[in-house]
């Protein structure tokens, strides 16, 4: 089936990031992106790009999914905006749905998504919870600590009045992941505008093509960080929906590189 960006319907567009063939739910809110398009136009030519218009996609390898986000940005203007991931979505809030058989049978649709946007203007996956790290020590055994010093330095320069929510941030135990939320046009379109331009300093300061293809990625995981921020500084209401994935989670593989890292050292070598 091909999409485009006349896809999307009517007041919301939730962007599914992708960057090879899946199957993606059935719904007109939701609206496939090709990201990296730039880089690669021959494997997804039948869905939207993120190379169309204003976009960033030769960023791809450092901004994974946040080629997508600037798309939307600058290109899309419904009401209600959002970015998930091909295997990762917001989950419907039945408890029953969420337990089906059919994996796509659990993720959230128009008319329970339209209920939950009513009264809240963001939407936000639930926190993820480290418990035995802060997010500041999580990231340093994971990836390069580097990554967070720098992007502190860079608020410190461009937006020194969110360095409180910073600091708290990093010394907290639970976060909100992955890249995803869903928010009006007025909210996701001032949060692009303030994050995009820090990370763009960020990478000016401590170039990505530095590391390995799976380090190199650091900005995109550092906007994670960065969207809280903007969350709690600016005392956004949101509400919290859970995640559901399209394929079984190896949650023993995840869990023993998590304690690999913390006690061992081992920082992270790929996705899990």
């Amino acid at each position: 089936m091909a999409y485009s960006s006349e896809s999307s319907g009517g007041g919301i567009t939730i962007g599914i990031a992708m960057h090879k063939p899946y199957p993606v739910p059935q719904g007109d809110i939701y609206l496939p992106i090709h990201v990296g398009a730039a880089l690669h136009p021959d494997v997804l030519p039948d869905i939207q790009g993120d190379n169309t218009g204003d976009n960033i996609s030769t960023l791809n390898p450092y901004f994974c999914e946040l080629t997508a986000l600037y798309w939307l940005w600058k290109n899309n203007t419904s009401d209600y905006k959002g970015l998930v991931h091909y295997r990762r979505y917001f989950a419907t809030p039945s408890f029953l749905k969420r337990h089906a058989g059919n994996r796509y049978g659990r993720i959230i649709q128009r008319p329970e998504l339209e209920q939950v946007l009513a009264s809240n203007p963001v939407v936000l996956p639930k926190k993820r919870h480290y418990f035995i790290e802060t997010i500041y020590s999580h990231y340093a055994h994971t990836m390069y600590s580097a990554h967070l010093d720098i992007a502190q330095s860079v608020l410190q320069d461009m937006a020194p009045e969110y360095l409180d929510e910073w600091h708290e941030l990093m010394g907290r135990r639970s976060t909100h992941i992955f890249n995803m939320m869903i928010m009006d046009r007025e909210h996701f379109d001032a949060y692009c505008a303030w994050v995009f331009p820090i990370l763009f300093e960020i990478t000016t300061r401590l170039s990505p093509e530095q590391y390995d293809s799976f380090h190199a990625r650091y900005p995109g995981r550092i906007s994670e960080k960065l969207l809280n921020v903007w969350i709690m500084h600016n005392h956004i209401q949101f509400k919290e929906l859970p995640t559901t994935f399209t394929e079984p989670v190896n949650w023993w593989k995840k869990g023993t590189s998590f304690l690999k890292a913390k006690f061992f050292k081992k920082r992270y070598t790929g996705s899990f």
